[in-house]
C-alpha cells in the first residue's frame, strides 16, 4: 500500500490481515493479482509483518517467558583472512548473563530463512527464545546480508566467516571461553537450511583441500526445518529419486507420503476416480507399466460359495472409472502448486533474487548451491542430521531426495569399511546414527513461525529442542574439535603449530562466484583465467598478464594437481557462447569441490 506513515500502514496491514482471514474469496484474488507483479517489496512486506511493532506485542503478549534476558545484539568480526571486512549482525538468545555465557562450551548456531531477501532473526523469537530456554543452551542467530543487493554467494561466505570465526577464537568473539574449541550445531529453517547445509560443505572441502597446516572442525550435528536444498524447480522426479524414496528401508515411513501426493493431485484434476489403494505400490509381480497380474485378469479365479459375490464385486469395481497406474511421479513443488504459503512464482523470484543478474549457475552441479545435488564422497563425510518438514510442503521433496542420498553414501561408507576391517563384519548399519526425517501430515511450509495461531507449532520447536541436547549428550564424533585437540595432545594427528585453531583461520577458503558474475563491465566480452594454487603463491609467482584492466575482477581462483607447477595464463576472450558455457561450466566445477585435479 502506497502510505508513506508506518504507524498507519502497519496498522492497515492489520486491519487488512483480519478482513482476508475472514473474506477468503477476496483474498485468493488479492493474492493472484499480487503473484502476477511479484517484487522484492512484496515478499519483504509480508515475510517482515512479525517485526510490526502491533504484531510484535501481540507475540510477546501470547508467548510464554522462557528466558529472564532479551536478546542481544552484537557485531561478530571477520577472520583476518576473509575477503570481506564489514562485521557480521547477530542475535544472541540465552538465559544467563554475560559471565555465565563465558562458561558455556556449545552453541547453537542458526541460520534464519526468508527466502534469502527477508526475515531477520527476530521474525523467529517464538523458536529462538523456545529453545534458549528449554536447552539452557546459546543460541546465536545469524542476520546475514539479503539479496538482491548481496547476491550468491555473499550470504554463504558469511555464515562460513562466522563459524570460521567462532571456532578460530574458541567462542571469544561472541563472549564464551571455554577451555577448548566448543562444539556448534548447525540449524536452519527453509532459505537458512540451505545456507547450514552449504556451510557444512564447506567446510568439508576446506578440510579435503588442506595443506599440513590444519584442519577445520565439524559442526557436532544438523537440524534443519522444511530446508530448500534444491534451486533446479522439475515437474517429475527421476528414477533415482523415486528409488532412493521406494528404498526398502523407507518405503513404508514415505508410503503415506506418495500417497498424499497422489490424492491431492487426483482430487483436482479426476476427482470421480477412485483412490489408488495399498496394493497400488510397486510390487515384484507388477510389470514396467506398473500393472499386476489382478489388473490384466480382471477378477479372481476362486472356488466355493463366495465366487459369485467376488464375481459380482469385481464387475461392478470394473465398470467405475479406473486411476490411470504410471511410473511418472510428480515432485512436490508441482504436487502443492497452489500452496498459499509458498508458491512457484515466489520461488521463482526468490532464486532469481538470490542468484544475481550475472551468475549463470548449472544447478545440477553446484552443490553449494543446490546441496541435493553433492557428490557422495561429501555426503559420506556430513555429519548428523535432523529433517524437520510437512507433508505437504512444496519442499518436501528436497528434505526426502537428500536425506535419502545421505543415508545411501553413509552405507556405502559403513560396507567399505567393514571390508577392510574397520568395521566388524556382524556389525548392522543403523541410519538412525547418521539422519532422522520426521514428516508432519497435513501441514506446509513455515509452520513453526505461526505458533501464535498455530500452537501445535511449539510442540514440534521443543522436539527440535530435544535434538539439539540429544547431539550434545553423545561424545564428539572424530571431526569435531574438542576430538581434534585431544588426538593433537596424544600425538595422533600431526601438525605444524600448536593449536587448532589458529590453523582453521588460516584455512579460509572462500566460495566465488564465476568470473561472469565479477566482471566491471556487463558490456565487454566474458573472460576466463586459468586456475592457480592459492598455497602456492610467492612473489615470483603471483605476476599475471592482464589483457584487459577492466577484466582484473574477473580472475578465478582454483586447484591445479599437487604435481603440477601452479602457472597462469593470461585473460583470454571466449570466441562463442557454446565456449564459453563448457569453459566456464569447467571452471566451475573444479573450483567448486575445492580439490586436487589432475
Amino acid at each position: 500500500m502506497r502510505i508513506r506513515n508506518k504507524r498507519i500502514r502497519d496498522l492497515a496491514s492489520i486491519i487488512f490481515t483480519v478482513y482476508y482471514l475472514i473474506a477468503a474469496e477476496q483474498a485468493d484474488d488479492k493474492v493472484r493479482k499480487v503473484r502476477a507483479v511479484l517484487t522484492v517489496d512484496h515478499l519483504r512486506v509480508s515475510w517482515n509483518k512479525p517485526n510490526t511493532p502491533y504484531l510484535k506485542w501481540l507475540g510477546a503478549m501470547m508467548r510464554p517467558r522462557f528466558t529472564k534476558y532479551n536478546p542481544r545484539r552484537i557485531r561478530i568480526p571477520r577472520p583476518k583472512q576473509s575477503n570481506y571486512k564489514e562485521p557480521v549482525v547477530a542475535w544472541m538468545y540465552f538465559d544467563g548473563s554475560l559471565a555465565e555465557l563465558e562458561a558455556q562450551e556449545n552453541l547453537v548456531l542458526d541460520i534464519p530463512g526468508g527466502g534469502f531477501v527477508a526475515m531477520d532473526p527476530r521474525t523467529s523469537d517464538d523458536k529462538l527464545l523456545a529453545w534458549a530456554g528449554r536447552t539452557g543452551l546459546p543460541v546465536l542467530s545469524l542476520d546475514y546480508r539479503k539479496a538482491p543487493e548481496y547476491p550468491y554467494p555473499y550470504a554463504l561466505n558469511e555464515c562460513f566467516d562466522v563459524y570460521t570465526q567462532i571456532v578460530a577464537t574458541r567462542g571469544r568473539c561472541i563472549g564464551m571461553k571455554p577451555e577448548s574449541c566448543p562444539r556448534i550445531v548447525l540449524t536452519g529453517d527453509s532459505a537458512g537450511g540451505n545456507l547450514a547445509t552449504g556451510t557444512t560443505f564447506m567446510i568439508i572441502q576446506s578440510n579435503q583441500a588442506r595443506t599440513s597446516r590444519g584442519i577445520l572442525p565439524s559442526p557436532a550435528g544438523l537440524v534443519l526445518l522444511y530446508p530448500a536444498l534444491d534451486m533446479n524447480i522439475g515437474s517429475w522426479m527421476t528414477d533415482d529419486q523415486m528409488a532412493l524414496i521406494r528404498n526398502p528401508r523407507t518405503a513404508k515411513k514415505y508410503r503415506s507420503f506418495i500417497k498424499r501426493k497422489s490424492e491431492d493431485i487426483d482430487s483436482r484434476y479426476t476427482p470421480t476416480t477412485p483412490r489408488p489403494g495399498d496394493d497400488d505400490e510397486d510390487s515384484p509381480n507388477r510389470d514396467f507399466f506398473g500393472f499386476s497380474s489382478k489388473d490384466k485378469k480382471g477378477v479372481f479365479q476362486e472356488d466355493g460359495p463366495n465366487a459369485d459375490v467376488e464375481a459380482q464385486k469385481q464387475a461392478i469395481a470394473t465398470s467405475k472409472p479406473q486411476p490411470l497406474k504410471t511410473r511418472l511421479a510428480v515432485s512436490s513443488i508441482i504436487s502443492y502448486f497452489g500452496d498459499r504459503i509458498l508458491t512457484p512464482e515466489m520461488m521463482r523470484a526468490m532464486i532469481i533474487l538470490y542468484v544475481g543478474p550475472y551468475n549463470r549457475p548449472d544447478f545440477t552441479t553446484d552443490h553449494l548451491l543446490c546441496p541435493a545435488v553433492a557428490p557422495e564422497n561429501l555426503l559420506a563425510k556430513f555429519p548428523k542430521t535432523y529433517f524437520l518438514t510437512g507433508e505437504r510442503d512444496p519442499l518436501v521433496d528436497d528434505t526426502v531426495i537428500f536425506a535419502g542420498r545421505l543415508r545411501q553414501a553413509k552405507l556405502h561408507l559403513f560396507r567399505e569399511r567393514q571390508e577392510v576391517g574397520l568395521e566388524k563384519s556382524t556389525a548392522e548399519f543403523d541410519e538412525k546414527d547418521h539422519v532422522e526425517v520426521t514428516l508432519i501430515p497435513g501441514i506446509s511450509h513455515g509452520f513453526v513461525s505461526f505458533v501464535s495461531v498455530f500452537p501445535e507449532g511449539w510442540k514440534h520447536i521443543f522436539r527440535c529442542a530435544n535434538w539439539i541436547l540429544e547431539i550434545f549428550d553423545k561424545p564428539p564424533h572424530q571431526f569435531e574439535g574438542p576430538a581434534i585437540e585431544s588426538r593433537l595432545r596424544n600425538g595422533t594427528l600431526t601438525q605444524d603449530s600448536n593449536s587448532s585453531l589458529e590453523l582453521a583461520s588460516t584455512q579460509l577458503r572462500h566460495h566465488r562466484r564465476t568470473p561472469t558474475g565479477e566482471s566491471v563491465d556487463d558490456d565487454a566480452p566474458l573472460v576466463m583465467s586459468s586456475l592457480r594454487d592459492e598455497s602456492s603463491k610467492s612473489p615470483s609467482k603471483a605476476k599475471e598478464t592482464v589483457q584487459d584492466e577492466r577484466h582484473t575482477r574477473g580472475r578465478a581462483i582454483g586447484e591445479t594437481g599437487s604435481t603440477e607447477k601452479s602457472r597462469s595464463k593470461s585473460l583470454v576472450s571466449l570466441g562463442s557462447e557454446e565456449d564459453l558455457l563448457k569453459r566456464r561450466m569447467k571452471g566451475l566445477t573444479i573450483s567448486l569441490m575445492g580439490t586436487n585435479h589432475t
